[in-house]
């Protein structure tokens, strides 16, 4: 039976998954990454370091399967977005790559906004020049590094240079491409407009394909490293949140995928182009051929949680610890948690804002402050999808909800009734990987289209509904939702 190899390449980790046609996953496997943080606000890692564990996590795939490389019919690429990696005329890595949490470039940001417009900067590109972003920090290697500059002649994303390191082509799937701030996003196209008012050479940016788009082949070289058959295709694939939505089935409108992993994430396919008008969501190319979607991050989800449990609660279990809130009344008696731990970025995009408990009193247990974070949380992805509602949603939605903190049912209960949505579970739990496999499916002919592979290979379960406490959370999430514009200016002072 032919197989599928989907590859992510995260900031944390080169991860090889093979699945089967049906959709069951025969093995995985990952190597640890390394990063570097050289300086304040810095955040790189070494291209060659993805490759060689990305080589490691192939061969060990393979070996644990007892799958032949030959019996790899398509393989499908994902991995962390917005990442520079600069490569010369022959190929060769630069410098370190500048990864998307990198925060060294904000002026280059305010640079962009100020020559291309932040109006029309959104429109064209579905989104506000951010410093995690991959045209800000070309700018910055070009005004700090010109000897860098001077001999670059390919730009490719992370997940991009695997591709190069497998078949020796310079591509990039649109969904990927979308979070460069180079891309026309409504076109599909490179944007000539920004990149020319930013002076970037257009021949430097790879050849953009759909996310189930054969782009290349694998090299003799490559599988000679790697256990793979040279000649196999390898397609597009998509950047890691979009070939997540594949993986648990997001791929047409009306399907959400809601990720409370230490980010929150809410993903909201779209038929057509749209965009927030002031830039508050994220407007991209989906992996899915010919579709867009909306998404909103707020940094600090189950990240909030595991801050509270080590802080409160250092060597208790996360359901010892949330027992208790549990008999807490919604809304926790007045107390509210505003979960800007790490800065946040929808609808709020400012790196100075910070986390707070408000409105405590004695009366207050360790058990209220437990379900006021679920809460806020909570609140917080609410800011995401209300976002999207006000541009556009179908009448009827079903959310699919993924990440650590969807293992907490009282988390998930309270999730429905905030959001006002039913949220279900799935049966894939692989991530961007097993998405990026099911692209690969489809570019191996198994099924027609993304759509099919996903109803044929993932199921839905556990689906839990508004359970009635919808109003009660009416006036918590109305005086949460001003508790930014009361504090921003103190975030800022602190």
């Amino acid at each position: 039976m032919p197989h599928l190899l989907g590859l992510d390449i995260s900031t944390t980790g080169a991860k090889a998954l093979i699945i089967d046609e049906a959709g069951t996953v025969v093995a995985s496997h990952t190597a640890p990454q390394p990063i570097s943080t050289p300086k304040p606000l810095w955040s790189e890692q070494n291209p060659a370091d993805w490759w060689n564990g990305m080589v490691v996590a192939i061969q060990s795939a393979l070996a644990e399967s007892g799958i032949k490389g030959e019996d790899i019919a398509c393989i499908g690429l994902t991995g962390q977005m917005h990442g520079l990696v600069l490569l010369d005329q022959t190929g060769k890595v630069l410098r370190p790559s500048i990864l998307w949490n990198d925060q060294r470039t904000q002026a280059q940001c305010d640079e962009m906004t100020a020559k291309i417009g932040a109006k029309r900067l959104i429109e064209l590109t579905g989104n506000r020049a951010l410093t995690g972003f991959t045209a800000p920090k070309i700018l910055w290697v070009r005004e700090n590094e010109p000897d860098v500059y001077a001999q670059a002649a390919h730009i490719l994303l992370p997940k991009d240079y695997i591709r190069f390191m497998l078949t020796g082509d310079y591509a990039t799937d649109l969904a990927g491409a979308a979070g460069t701030s180079l891309l026309n996003v409504a076109e599909r196209r490179w944007s000539t407009e920004v990149i020319e008012a930013l002076d970037i050479p257009a021949e430097w940016l790879p050849k953009t394909h759909e996310g189930t788009e054969v782009t290349g082949v694998v090299s003799t070289v490559a599988a000679e490293l790697t256990g793979l058959k040279a000649g196999t295709p390898v397609v597009g694939g998509g950047g890691d949140q979009a070939a997540g939505a594949v993986g648990v089935g997001a791929v047409e409108p009306g399907i959400m995928s809601l990720v409370v992993g230490t980010s929150g994430v809410v993903f909201a396919p779209l038929a057509q182009y749209a965009y927030e008008p002031e830039g508050r969501l994220h407007a991209f190319c989906h992996a899915v051929p010919g579709m867009w979607h909306f998404m909103g991050v707020m940094l600090s989800a189950a990240g909030s949680l595991q801050w509270f449990r080590d802080a409160l609660g250092p060597n208790e279990s996360f359901d010892d610890l949330l027992a208790p809130a549990a008999d807490i009344a919604p809304g926790s008696d007045g107390l509210l948690f505003l979960p800007y731990l790490t800065g946040e970025r929808t609808p709020h995009p400012d790196p100075l804002a910070r986390g707070a408990f408000v409105g405590l009193t004695v009366r207050h247990s360790r058990a209220h402050m437990a379900r006021a974070v679920l809460e806020g949380v909570a609140f917080g992805l609410k800011d995401g999808f209300n976002l999207i509602a006000s541009v556009g949603l179908p009448d009827q939605i079903e959310v699919r909800v993924s990440g650590g903190g969807a293992r907490s049912r009282l988390w998930k209960q309270i999730l429905a009734d905030v959001l006002g949505a039913t949220l279900v579970s799935t049966n894939s739990t692989e991530g961007a990987a097993y998405g990026a496999a099911l692209l690969a499916a489809v570019g191996a002919g198994t099924y027609p289209d993304v759509a099919s592979a996903c109803a044929a290979t993932i199921k839905t379960s556990d689906a839990i509904t508004p359970g009635g406490q919808q109003t009660a959370y009416e006036h918590p999430y109305a005086l949460y939702s001003g508790l930014y514009p009361a504090l921003k200016e103190t975030f800022a002072r602190i």
